[in-house]
Parts: structure tokens; C-alpha cells; sequence
């Protein structure tokens, strides 16, 4: 039952104003900035940032962040780019979130050079609103069946994703551990698979709930940004090892490689504010 609900979900397109179709991917990731960007302002304010720097970083964090995630995507697949340069670049699909994060914090930091406010304010005013929007923008990938699901499973809240942009059998190949369990090598297209994005949804909901409670009490600024770093990345470190997704070094995927980075940098931006509370306090 619980199957089929999540299964009827997966829809591409959600509907049509005339001409014009109304995909759930780019709905999801809209809807995902919109909240990202209602948190944001509250914190801003509180902290006394102002509501039109909070719009300001949520408009960079749209354009870069689209920006370093297409950038990212084409170095990932950069025999297909090398093939069709054209229409790699200007494709809507091919994004990748880490890449999005690393050039949208750089611009951000920038900005916040620029304004006069230290970094650690502004990452911290962010920290919520970033694990919600991210949350929010992953389940356009489960609407739309992208190929960010996970692998067969036989719990009884597997998705078939046969409907979606990228069908199971297409998305499997390159991958024999998998297409080896089924005849001819071709994985079917309905075969039940873990819904890693609704997964990844949830574990944002907590984590933003944490970091939520956090955001009055935890001092000195910049550790709930780091805090952030290591829920976030151990979050997309784990939901990876039943995510589809290449190997690269290790049995690791690029996501969690990326991820175990965030996870270090935030634990050791805690050893610091723990070592010396004084120096970074404001």
C-alpha cells in the first residue's frame, strides 16, 4: 500500500497551464529557495543583518548555486561535455549540489566581506535555512525520478520509479554488481528502489529542527555553522551507501568524499571554538 502511494507520486510533469508544462523538479527546487529564503529572513533579522541582504544572499545562492552545480555536473561527465559542449551546458538536468554550495559559500562570503559582516554570522543565520531548502529541493528529484534513487529493495516503502526522467533500466547500466542480479543484465524498469531523496528529506527535517532549537544558545558564532557541516555531511554520507551513484576512491561515491571533507572542516571548527572561545567570540 505504502508502495504504491509513494509510487503514484513520481510525476515529471505535475501539470499543464495551456501550452506550458509545469515539471516537478524545477516546482520543488523553487518551492525549496522560497522556504530557504523565509527562514533566512527571520534569522537575519534577529541577528540584525536586514531583510534585504537576506534577499540579496538567497538571489546568489539561486544564481551561483545553479551555477557551481552545472559547473561540477559537466566536469563529472566531462567525455559527454567534450561531445556536446552546447547542449551539456545548457541542459536543465545535470546538477550537482556540491558544487552549487562550494561556489554559492565563496560569493556569499564575499558579500558579507563587502557589507561588513563577519562570515560566522552570516553562516550561522544560513545554517537552517540551507538543510531546509535542501530538503525541500530533493523531493523534485523523487517527483521527477531523476536516477538520484537508491538501489532495489524489498521494504515495503520501495518506490517504482518507471514513470520517472530516468528509468531504472537505463540508470543501472554501467553498474554489473547490480545488473548481474537480473536477466539479460537489464535491470526492469519497475523494480522497487529505495527513495533516498524522501530519505534525505526527512533527516533535513531533524536536522533543521536541531539546529532550529540551537540557533539562541549556541555560542560563540560560527559553531552552528559547523554543526550544520558535520549533520549535513553525515546525513549525505550515509544515505550514499544505498544511493546510486560511482565509486571513486575507497568504495566512496564523489558525495561522500565531498561529505567526509564538510564533516572534518566542522569538527574541527568546533576542537577550535572549544580550544579558544575568547578569540572568536563577538
Amino acid at each position: 500500500m505504502l508502495s504504491r502511494i509513494l509510487s503514484d507520486t513520481v510525476r515529471p510533469i505535475l501539470f499543464k497551464i495551456g501550452p506550458l508544462n509545469v515539471y516537478s523538479y524545477g516546482l520543488m527546487m523553487g518551492i525549496g529557495f522560497l522556504v530557504a529564503n523565509y527562514v533566512a529572513v527571520k534569522e537575519f533579522k534577529r541577528r540584525g543583518l536586514g531583510v534585504d541582504f537576506a534577499n540579496q544572499v538567497t538571489i546568489l545562492a539561486v544564481v551561483f548555486g545553479i551555477a557551481g552545480s552545472k559547473i561540477l555536473s559537466l566536469i563529472e561527465n566531462w567525455s559527454d561535455f567534450v561531445k556536446d559542449p552546447i547542449g551539456m551546458a545548457f541542459s536543465p538536468g545535470g546538477l550537482t549540489w556540491y558544487g552549487g554550495f562550494i561556489l554559492a559559500a565563496v560569493v556569499i562570503l564575499w558579500a558579507a566581506k563587502r557589507r561588513g559582516f563577519k562570515f560566522a554570522t552570516v553562516a550561522d543565520a544560513l545554517a537552517p535555512s540551507l538543510i531546509i531548502g535542501y530538503g525541500v529541493a530533493r523531493l523534485g528529484c523523487h517527483f521527477s525520478g531523476d536516477g538520484d534513487y537508491g538501489m532495489p529493495t524489498t521494504l515495503p516503502w520501495g518506490v517504482d520509479y518507471s514513470r520517472g526522467i530516468v528509468p531504472p533500466s537505463a540508470a543501472f547500466q554501467g553498474f554489473p554488481q547490480i545488473e548481474s542480479k537480473y536477466p539479460g543484465g537489464i535491470v526492469p524498469n519497475t523494480v522497487l528502489l529505495h527513495p533516498t531523496p524522501i530519505y534525505e528529506f526527512l533527516a533535513c527535517l531533524l536536522i533543521f529542527y536541531v539546529l532550529w532549537q540551537m540557533r539562541k544558545s549556541v555560542q560563540p558564532e560560527g559553531r552552528l555553522f559547523m554543526v550544520y557541516l558535520i549533520l549535513a555531511g553525515t546525513e549525505r554520507l550515509l544515505v550514499e551507501f544505498i544511493r546510486l551513484n560511482p565509486r571513486l576512491l575507497f568504495g566512496l561515491s564523489e558525495a561522500q568524499l565531498i561529505s567526509i571533507v564538510l564533516i572534518t572542516v566542522g569538527t574541527a571548527g568546533l576542537f577550535y571554538f572549544h580550544k579558544k572561545p575568547d578569540t572568536v567570540r563577538t
